[in-house]
């Protein structure tokens, strides 16, 4: 099994006891199989689940366990991918339809952690969008006008401004409206327990090893039994190659975080913005509800997690002081940090819905910064497609987009 982080995890310091589920005691069946208990996987299920759809949720090892515990609960619709880069990329009708969605899910997220009967830590930001150099201020420009055209919620900030608010400069910026933040260990558990509740049938350690077909469709093969279905949802972050992942254009990177000891003041954080920049990989900054930031960056094209502390050490001291050049009156200390892999797909999007070649097996992997942000439009378009309903997302993220022949979007 590859490892998916390396280092000291913030998030499930914040919850000491979460529910646990039984591991699969007898043969299954069931409607739909989802393979995978993190954001992506419990999302899935909670969606299908408040839909009356019958699910079997399956983990290979607990609930949240695997890269949501190092995910940094930043629920942004704006994409890592501009929206006029997407313009250029999908046609304005399909980008924009596109950055919608997002827009959606985010609301959504939030309906649905604000609904929870657990406390997540769950609070409305802004994101506050800035130019790294003032060579990249032309491409936040169009950014911003295009943002305003469509009517997304967005304010531009001229240097002037940005020194007035923050106690660093920089050249202009974009202040985004209708993000959140979240700490998405507590946010999965709750919504698996949520599902959990509406029918969801959980099952940890429990280890999916093949998928065969049937006359039924499909039987799952687990180390704890057989689970007959006609669907199967992979959500387990990357497409297994058992699963044909040819379609998936992608690939695995790693990242890095801090997260400090708790700051006295941050008064000078204006409103507690979530901070994040237009450089190619970008810096992203947040707070947390104990008075932490939270910084994370330092992208790298190398598939596996850090495995040495002095390593990962060098890489959250440069996030340190990246940190301190932003607010240097801070004096704040290292008490977690980590090294993740994550993907992302060649062209910024993810890799949502049915295998052309394999009927009843369907993709939810939300490539890219916005993983939460996609588990939502994931379960949503899985849900629909089995409910017989059109979802006009669904076309523009198929997994066999850029060799099917039909138009995307329509």
């Amino acid at each position: 099994m590859m490892s998916l982080h390396y280092g000291s995890l913030f998030w499930p310091s914040t919850y000491s006891a979460p529910p646990r589920y039984p591991s699969l005691k007898i043969p299954g069946k069931t409607r739909v199989v989802i393979i995978g208990g993190g954001m992506s996987g419990v999302i899935c299920g909670y969606v299908l689940a408040k839909s009356g759809i019958d699910a079997i949720l399956i983990e290979q090892g607990f609930i949240a366990s695997g890269s949501t515990s190092a995910n940094t609960g930043l629920l942004q619709y704006s994409n890592d991918k501009m929206l006029s880069d997407f313009t250029e990329q999908l046609g304005e009708k399909n980008a924009v339809l596109f950055y919608r969605a997002c827009k959606h899910a985010a609301e959504q997220l939030g309906d649905i952690a604000e609904g929870l009967r657990r406390q997540v830590d769950f609070k409305r930001r802004s994101s506050f969008y800035y130019a790294s150099t003032p060579e990249d201020v032309p491409a936040l420009r169009r950014e911003y006008d295009m943002l305003l055209q469509h009517g997304f919620p967005a304010d531009w900030w001229e240097e002037n401004q940005i020194g007035l608010m923050f106690p660093f400069q920089r050249a202009a910026a974009i202040v985004t409206r209708g993000d959140a933040e979240v700490n998405p260990y507590k946010f999965v558990n709750a919504v698996a327990e949520e599902a959990h509740l509406s029918g969801l049938d959980i099952y940890e350690n429990t280890a999916m090893l093949s998928v065969e077909p049937s006359s039924q469709g499909y039987v799952v093969k687990t180390n704890l039994g057989d689970i007959e279905t006609e669907h199967v949802i992979y959500a387990v972050g990357y497409v297994p190659e058992s699963a044909g992942g040819r379609w998936v254009e992608a690939k695995l990177n790693r990242s890095y975080a801090i997260a400090t000891e708790p700051i006295a003041s941050l008064s000078d954080w204006h409103e507690r913005f979530m901070l994040w920049e237009t450089a190619r990989p970008y810096l992203y900054l947040r707070t947390t509800v104990d008075n932490r930031i939270i910084v994370g960056g330092l992208d790298e094209n190398i598939r596996q997690p850090v495995q040495t502390k002095q390593e990962l050490k060098s890489h959250s001291l440069r996030l340190l002081s990246e940190l301190h050049k932003l607010f240097p009156s801070l004096d704040p200390q290292i008490r977690y940090e980590w090294c993740a892999t994550f993907g992302e797909s060649a062209d910024g999007l993810p890799w949502i819905g049915e295998d052309p070649d394999r009927p009843g097996q369907h993709y939810c992997l939300g490539y890219g910064g916005n993983g939460s942000i996609y588990s939502l439009l994931g379960a949503e378009i899985i849900r629909d497609h089995l409910l017989g309903v059109h979802n006009p997302i669904a076309a523009i993220v198929r997994p066999n987009r850029h060799t099917a022949s039909a138009s995307v979007g329509g």
